[in-house]
């Protein structure tokens, strides 16, 4: 064993490298130990981790004291006198997937190498220049971004390295988008914040491991002012409307300050490519109830929560019991004299101990300062969080109950969440009753419990199962005509995500704006992102690109990001003026997309929910494995495109 009084390196306490190898993952810390050594022994027994289902996995990965204590012998004696060079720097494919399938004790895809290479900065995973293009193609080249959350941001720091000029529309005034908006009480984030952060900017002090709203903000706006953003940005503007000009081959773009009447128009200007950034979740549903006008206090929607609002001693109401009312409730519970949730449908939600863990001061360390620790702890969490449910959400065409379930593990999930159910509510089977969905796991948005169902047993909250009738100054009147009264009416009912892009006035090749082209409820996008008649005008988080089995936003728009400037710098490099996404390739993509979901639980008819338009097809989410979509929009194929020249003029 190695001699832990070893002299560590100028700059690190060694006490502080013993305290924070106490809260080390080793699967994690046995991966650095290889790389940094070469030592084969590292991914054989005794070293072997155990396989761990959680998303948060034990640390100890299931190794004894003794073993447990070896591993960090060796950590402290390798690190304690500097951060040493990697013997195996830069692993290939095969030694890649030799160390994933070490670190997590089960065999991974080889689908998977080339992916976690370039996520982990091994291999690069960025767009180049082939040649330094001439200063006129690019001054010709300009980008217009509508929307400055995380996927405008993300495109923008990539046009910034290849110097591709670009401006941001932005309505609001600051950057963030959705959680620049969503400022309720306990918004955050349920995908561990380690994996949703952008591959090339990693924040290693968050203080938890998912966590809430003010601190994603913080992480997306001082990235963007890190990368030089902010100039780009033009806050408090709105895109009017855009029109093609097929004979110049541009977008024509109109622009008005946020608020002002359509067509009140401040500025136009002239642009190569358009980009829509404005994302699923941004416009709110617009709910309508009989008598909303009428009540006295105040009404909003969770997305528009008013600054300065005090709950303190307040009669509140919340309509829904989506994502957010399961943020909100345990979250202002303590403070209002009454709650008052009413439930349209019935949510699984996972118990999720990990929700509010706070992560130490030792973890945080590592992070910032170990070699590649913070990379392969970010690949556990991909894996946990990414691909593996995916393939328990296909129908079995055998499965007895397909009412209740989708296949043998699905009906298990279910078990496993109507257990937690019963047990945190054992004392009230009125409760039970009202909280066991009728439909199947995962078939909806699935939630995690945030001590939501704890709440449910408070004295002061009441879930109301009646649909609200109407409204009256006082309060809210169900079904059957009992008056609840309330101080506040929060309306937690979601938002509108079919028109996506179509919200925006854009008229392209045939005059027809995204609207009509999208009529009747029907999105779609050749990967999400291109639409036929629409050249040189991309949308990030488009149709079918929302997660519904796990995985990162983040992941997924760095993947569109990468599509598109690549496609980009393509047509610079080669002189095309202007592409159009042909229609056969939009319709078979479309056909894959809806072939796939046919076999996947979203389109379980047993369940209402936002993944699908009113015809019941699937146009929110993807289908996909994240490893499939990243293959997929790793290169864009210029072939797929009909290439557009302007009009010679004399």
């Amino acid at each position: 064993m190695n001699d832990s009084r070893r002299t560590a390196k100028p700059g690190i306490d060694p006490q502080q490298l013993r305290d924070a190898l106490r809260d080390a993952d080793l699967r994690v810390l046995l991966m650095v130990l290889h790389q940094l050594s070469g030592d084969e022994k590292w991914l054989r027994e005794p070293f072997l981790p155990r396989r761990d289902v959680r998303l948060i996995a034990d640390e100890s990965a299931g190794f004894d004291e003794t073993t447990q204590s070896f591993i960090r012998e060796a950590a402290f004696a390798m690190l304690a006198s500097g951060a040493p060079q990697a013997v195996i720097a830069q692993p290939d494919d095969a030694k890649m997937l030799q160390m994933m399938s070490a670190c997590l004790g089960e065999s991974v895809d080889p689908a998977y190498a080339p992916l976690m290479r370039e996520d982990m900065g091994v291999a690069d995973g960025n767009v180049h220049w082939q040649a330094a293009p001439a200063p006129e193609a690019l001054a010709d080249s300009r980008v217009v971004i509508v929307g400055a959350g995380l996927s405008g941001l993300g495109l923008a720091m990539q046009l910034a390295r290849l110097k591709i000029p670009f401006l941001i529309i932005e309505r609001n005034a600051q950057a963030g988008g959705t959680w620049f908006e969503n400022r309720y009480p306990g918004a955050g984030v349920d995908t561990p914040n380690l994996f949703y952060s952008w591959s090339q900017h990693r924040n290693p002090d968050w203080s938890r491991y998912f966590s809430q709203r003010d601190e994603i903000l913080g992480y997306l706006q001082r990235t963007a002012h890190e990368s030089g953003l902010q100039p780009h940005i033009r806050f408090g503007t709105e895109l009017d409307h855009a029109r093609w000009d097929t004979g110049r081959g541009i977008w024509q773009i109109a622009l008005r300050e946020t608020g002002a009447p359509k067509g009140q128009i401040c500025e136009t200007l002239q642009a190569k490519f358009l980009v829509s950034a404005i994302g699923h979740i941004s416009e709110p549903n617009d709910t309508r109830i009989d008598g909303m006008d009428e009540f006295a206090g105040p009404m909003f929607h969770s997305a528009r929560w008013p600054d300065g609002l005090d709950l303190t001693g307040k009669r509140v109401a919340i309509v829904g019991t989506g994502a957010t009312a399961m943020q909100l409730g345990p979250a202002i519970v303590d403070r209002v004299a009454q709650l008052t949730i009413y439930q349209r449908t019935a949510q699984w939600a996972r118990p999720t101990p990990e929700l509010h863990r706070t992560v130490s001061d030792g973890a945080r360390w590592l992070f910032a300062h170990v070699p590649l620790y913070a990379q392969w702890y970010r690949f556990t969490l991909f894996w946990r969080y990414g691909d593996g449910l995916l393939r328990f959400l296909r129908k079995d065409p055998d499965w007895p109950h397909p009412e209740r379930s989708l296949n043998r593990v699905n009906d298990k999930h279910r078990e496993q969440m109507t257990d937690h159910i019963r047990t945190v509510l054992a004392s009230r089977p009125d409760l039970i009753e009202k909280c066991v969905p009728d439909y199947p796991p995962y078939a909806k948005r699935i939630l995690l419990d945030n001590h939501w169902f704890e709440m449910l047993l408070n004295d002061k909250v009441e879930l109301v199962t009646e649909r609200v009738k109407r409204f009256t100054a006082q309060g809210a009147v169900t079904n059957h005509d009992a008056l609840r009264r309330h101080d506040v009416v929060v309306l937690a009912t979601g938002f509108s995500i079919a028109r996506l892009a179509a919200r925006l006035d854009i008229q392209g090749l045939e005059g027809e704006t995204l609207a009509q082209v999208w009529a009747d409820d029907n999105p779609s996008a050749y990967l999400g992102m291109t639409v036929p008649g629409f050249p040189n005008m991309f949308q990030l988080y488009g149709p079918n690109t929302n997660l519904g089995h796990g995985g990162s936003a983040i992941f997924h728009a760095e993947c569109q990001v990468r599509y598109v400037t690549d496609l980009m710098v393509r047509m610079i490099e080669n002189g095309i003026d202007a592409v159009d996404a042909r229609r056969e390739v939009h319709d078979d993509w479309v056909r894959r997309v809806d072939e796939e979901h046919a076999q996947l639980i979203w389109t379980h008819l047993g369940a209402s929910t936002w993944y699908r338009n009113r015809h019941g097809r699937v146009v929110s989410t993807s289908p996909f494995r994240l490893v499939d979509y990243w293959r997929m929009t790793h290169e864009a194929r210029l072939q797929d495109y009909r290439v557009l020249a302007r009009e010679k003029t004399a």
